[in-house]
């Protein structure tokens, strides 16, 4: 496939679910933060029943980094731990496979309130 029809689908898809979230907002009367957790948990669960892999497969990026790219990240870790070290392996899979990512979210966020100066809402 060439990389054009990737970045493509990359977009579409992501901007499917990034649609699909603010339709949930500003439809229902579920807040951000309800979002965050149904996509997350919709990414582990679709990933238990090996419907998230092909999606991940086509979009690339456009599944990985949306909030169900982070549940399917969990869920893969959590799948994979179990199947090398049994019940601990399902316990410490997820951390190990998201460790990276949460690290740097911290790091970057660090600097950025260092950078900038927040001012509070009037």
């Amino acid at each position: 496939m060439s990389s054009w029809i990737q970045y493509l689908w990359a977009f579409v898809i992501g901007g499917a679910f990034c649609a699909a979230g603010q339709l949930l907002i500003s439809l229902t009367r579920l807040t951000p933060a309800r979002v965050l957790v149904l996509f997350v948990t919709a990414g582990a669960f679709l990933t238990a029943l090996g419907l998230y892999e092909p999606i991940v497969k086509l979009a690339g990026a456009g599944a990985t980094v949306p909030l169900t790219g982070f549940g399917y990240s969990l869920a893969k870790g959590a799948i994979d731990g179990a199947k090398e070290d049994g019940l601990l392996g399902a316990l410490s899979g997820g951390i190990k496979s998201t460790a990276a990512g949460v690290a740097a979210a911290i790091v970057f966020g660090y600097v950025i309130a260092l950078i900038f100066r927040p001012k509070t809402k009037l």
